[in-house]
């Protein structure tokens, strides 16, 4: 197999496997899931190919591939991957699998057919493969956009009561911010003609060729960023995610939050800080206080939640915000922590989105005054919860930790203010965790609870690859930081940081750089 052709053939499989998927009998539902785990399987088999062949010591893409596409544009089907985009791929890989076996009766009574259902999530995975892998700006868009669909679908023909609405307002946020994306991306066309005499979307020509001014930097860094914002999501473009998280089935929730909603944090720091470097430094101030606000913001709403998805929601909230201050922390600290916080955030909160789901279809409601007492009828139920929970927390030991405090340490190197607001998150996260657990595990076992049957072979199955993760990236959180860490410095380097010296203090009259005059 040659490595050239490694991404195209990652991107194929699950596209195929949708159209095959499509094309089976409708009648033979199992039949449908079980070919659709298949090629799932096949994909993560795939990108652990690509993961083991990965040069860790390298910066810059690799397996690169490129092709003119719509030479008239000069757009390219090009793709490559360095560590940030191969981890976040890898999340992708992962979670397809373990939301299908999660999800495996999902569909078997909603309004469209199994066949759809699983292929829809092979699509959507082909599109965030894409959107990680993309080396063309245009193509980005391309796949951007286009992941858009089969998660509109996945909400709004099997989602719940409110799932029409959800969908409709997930969509029109969405395709609001990319409207601006594309303005943006236009204009950026247009000066590359100006500039280099032919107008291209190839990202490594924009990064070291063009040349902006100042101005034009922040007008197209708002339209880039605003599309990521939004995607991410930020607070107060935010209102989208916990409707859509609530209405969308769990695994469908799983990949809304645990993936595609990575894509804007991914944006920000792939295309806004190379592209736009002055700009990025320019708009870092507000931006800090954006994310800082998110974290208690959302930190704050989860508590007060009834609806156990919409908890989970706006943890996810307060989550992207620690994510986005690790990123305009500028440092290296805090971008590497921002990337595995991503991961770590994924494996962390889809397995919660997957066990309140079994929890969900026990009890046929998601009122978190619903249960009670769980863990004395189902306590490896309660165990896997509480575990996911305390990672969600950032408990040591546990991945989440580890992100969680690179990104502080990252962000108090250089904006102590805000590094020290930020830690107040912490608080807030073991209050709503251990809270949700307290109200839904222990107590008196509610009526309606006493006849339930622990997580069966398929449930567990279904989350023990997670938790496992949560485990092993928790103590050895180094076997990603190595992929991520040459991706991160090259990030540095193409916008003009440094990481901030170390204050070392040899007495009370030395306060900066340790010596004194």
């Amino acid at each position: 197999m040659s490595n050239s052709h490694l991404l195209t053939i990652l991107l194929a499989v699950p596209f195929i496997g949708s159209v095959v998927v499509m094309l089976l009998p409708r009648h033979r539902p199992l039949l449908a899931k079980q070919v659709a785990l298949i090629f799932a399987l096949v994909t993560f088999a795939l990108t652990v190919a690509v993961a083991l062949k990965f040069d860790n010591g390298a910066a810059g893409f690799q397996f690169t591939e490129k092709y003119s596409w719509i030479s008239y544009f000069g757009v390219s089907y090009s793709l490559g991957v360095d560590g940030i985009a191969l981890v976040l791929i890898a999340l992708a890989a992962i979670l397809v699998p373990v939301v299908m076996i999660s999800g495996w009766h999902d569909a078997d009574d909603a309004r469209g057919s199994v066949n759809g259902y699983f292929a829809l999530i092979l699509v959507l995975e082909t599109m965030m493969i894409g959107v990680f892998a993309a080396t063309d700006v245009f193509l980005f868009y391309v796949f951007f956009e286009a992941m858009l669909v089969p998660m509109y679908f996945l909400i709004g023909r099997y989602g719940g009561p409110q799932r029409s609405y959800a969908a409709v307002k997930f969509l029109l946020y969405s395709l609001l911010g990319g409207l601006l994306m594309l303005v943006a991306l236009i204009s950026l066309y247009v000066v590359s003609i100006k500039q280099l005499g032919t107008g291209t979307f190839d990202f490594t020509t924009l990064t070291t060729q063009l040349h902006l001014d100042a101005g034009t930097q922040k007008l197209l860094f708002l339209g880039f960023f605003t599309a990521f914002a939004v995607k991410a999501p930020m607070w107060p473009v935010h209102t989208w995610l916990p409707d859509a998280a609530a209405e969308a089935t769990p695994a469908s929730a799983v990949l809304l939050v645990g993936v595609l909603d990575k894509v804007g944090t991914f944006g920000m720091l792939r295309y806004c800080l190379p592209l736009f470097p002055q700009a990025s430094h320019y708009f870092t101030p507000a931006i800090l206080v954006l994310s800082i606000i998110g974290i208690g913001y959302g930190a704050l709403l989860a508590i007060g939640q009834a609806d156990i998805k919409r908890l989970i929601a706006y943890t996810s909230i307060s989550h992207f915000g620690f994510i986005v201050l690790g990123i305009f922390a500028m440092t290296s600290q805090g971008q590497a922590g921002a990337t595995l916080y991503m991961v770590n955030h994924g494996f962390s909160t889809g397995a919660l989105f997957i066990i309140a789901g079994f929890m969900i279809s026990r009890r046929g409601s998601r009122l978190v005054s619903d249960f009670g007492g769980v863990q004395k009828v189902a306590p490896v139920l309660a165990g896997t919860f509480l575990l996911a929970g305390l990672s969600s927390l950032a408990l040591p030991g546990l991945s989440s930790f580890v992100s969680e405090f690179l990104v502080l340490v990252g962000t108090f190197s250089r904006y102590k203010a805000a590094g020290v607001a930020a830690t107040l998150g912490i608080v807030l996260a073991a209050i709503y965790i251990l809270y949700l657990y307290q109200r839904t595990m222990t107590g008196p076992v509610r009526e309606g609870i006493e006849r339930w049957k622990d997580l069966n072979v398929r449930e567990i199955l279904a989350v023990a690859p997670l938790l496992v993760l949560v485990v092993a990236l928790g103590i050895f959180p180094q076997t990603a930081l190595r992929t991520i860490d040459p991706a991160i410095v090259q990030t540095m380097q193409s916008i003009g940081v440094s990481d901030p010296p170390p204050v070392v203090n040899l007495g009370s009259g030395s306060s900066n750089g340790g010596t004194n005059p």
